[in-house]
């Protein structure tokens, strides 16, 4: 018997979630998408108006509260990811390898820069 994988483990348990709740009903692509932006803002509100140092403390002492933040992004990816058929595994191995062109290690290595300047 093959085991599942860790993505679709947790797609499962999202899926079982929802669908208690018979929240799908209120699941479109629109608020899908926002509410995903939402929780990435709120990874980001953690971060807001630190210096280095301060952002530094911040994640030694609210480590667990970004990682909730992060869970929750993670949450509205792989519901998308789910609800849109979308094999969310190939489909970030397919950009990964389109990143290796657009950011190659010679031209990109130690540098910040946007994947047009390498062109």
């Amino acid at each position: 018997m093959k085991s599942k994988s860790d993505i679709q483990e947790l797609t499962d348990i999202i899926i079982k979630h929802r669908d208690k709740r018979n929240w799908k009903q209120f699941h479109n692509a629109k608020d899908l998408a926002v509410a995903l932006s939402l929780e990435t803002s709120e990874v980001l509100e953690h971060f807001l108006w630190k210096t280095k140092e301060e952002m530094d403390e911040h994640l030694i002492k609210h480590k667990k509260e970004v990682g909730e933040e992060l869970s929750d992004s993670l949450y509205w990816i792989l519901l998308i990811a789910h609800d849109f058929n979308i094999d969310i595994k190939k489909a970030f191995k397919a950009k990964m390898r389109k990143n290796e062109k657009k950011y190659p290690v010679r031209k990109a290595k130690g540098k910040h820069l946007k994947y047009t300047n390498y062109q």
